[in-house]
């Protein structure tokens, strides 16, 4: 498998960047298959001894989700679950990545309802029957990063907001089945937004995955929804990025808090639900690294949405 990227020189020699050469070609040509056009970028490819590490950022990510769950209930603040994120992490020796991180303020992000991502816990925020509610956990382990986020149903909720939930775990598990090696990095998109929209609902088109390591945000970009920039990019053994699709109730345009810079909710103020996991392709599919004891032994993500057995490390 050759090595490059629409930015690099064409594999035919001209010297003319990959994009201004026989990528449309490539393309077109049923002779050739994704992955033989040689777009696997070697930069987004983690060694050994990263991978194993990103395993531990991922599993004590897990366990951090499996910590703070319990503590999810009517009446608990919002800011009450971010301090025992807190302490949690930093009681077994590692760094919440989400405190400081482009001056946020707090070591987590809780959104409620219309709130799409970014929520700043708040003392002010009381969880209440009926709402739903995100929780988005990222840990510094020895230098690498473990990211996730769940949405959690506080006790009745309505119909929609079931739905909604459902359906955001469901179109990330969906996504999640297809990530193997060769695989176009568009399919992720694809298969997210088909699904959702014959749910009756939109895909958040402002906010993505990424790739992920010793930086919280790495290439690739991992989007949701259909998409040409990322389908001649291929995926590869050692990759590892977050798959975390934000699905509205309503339209999928968002807006951000005009006063706090980080608060996304959706502009019209319809529910908002996300799931996410940290994943590896390995070299006959993909792991899930922040995969949870309580997910492993249930195989089901927020009792809603069964992960698929083949995945499972």
């Amino acid at each position: 498998m050759l090595v490059g990227g629409r930015n690099d020189p064409c594999w035919c020699g001209s010297g003319k960047k990959y994009k201004k050469c026989h990528l449309d070609q490539d393309l077109r040509s049923p002779s050739r298959s994704v992955e033989s056009m040689g777009l696997v970028n070697s930069k987004w490819i983690k060694d050994a001894h990263a991978i194993e590490w990103m395993r531990r950022a991922g599993s004590f990510n897990g366990q951090l989700m499996d910590y703070i769950r319990p503590f999810v209930q009517p009446g608990i603040s919002t800011e009450k679950l971010d301090d025992l994120i807190r302490n949690y992490t930093y009681d077994h020796g590692h760094i919440p990545a989400c405190l400081g991180y482009k001056k946020f303020p707090k070591s987590s992000c809780i959104s409620v309802n219309e709130v799409v991502c970014h929520g700043i816990p708040s003392p002010n925020v009381i969880l209440k029957d009926g709402d739903i509610v995100n929780i988005d956990l990222t840990t510094i382990v020895g230098g690498y990063f473990g990211d996730q986020s769940e949405t959690f149903l506080i006790g009745q909720v309505t119909d929609t907001a079931l739905r909604l939930t459902t359906t955001s775990a469901n179109a990330m598990v969906l996504a999640i089945k297809i990530v193997k090696p060769g695989e176009s990095f568009a399919t992720i998109g694809t298969v997210i937004e088909d699904y959702v929209h014959a749910q009756g609902f939109s895909v958040v088109r402002d906010y993505t995955g990424h790739g992920i390591g010793t930086a919280f945000h790495e290439d690739p970009p991992i989007y949701h929804f259909r998409n040409s920039e990322m389908r001649p990019y291929v995926m590869a053994p050692g990759m590892t990025f977050t798959i975390e699709p934000m699905v509205n109730e309503g339209a999928w345009q968002v807006e951000i808090d005009s006063v706090d810079q980080w608060t996304v909710r959706t502009k019209d103020r319809k529910l908002s639900a996300q799931f996410e996991h940290t994943i590896l392709v390995t070299e006959k599919g993909c792991e899930i690294l922040t995969l949870t004891p309580s997910l492993l032994q249930t195989r089901v993500i927020s009792h809603l949405a069964t992960i698929p057995e083949n995945i499972i490390p």
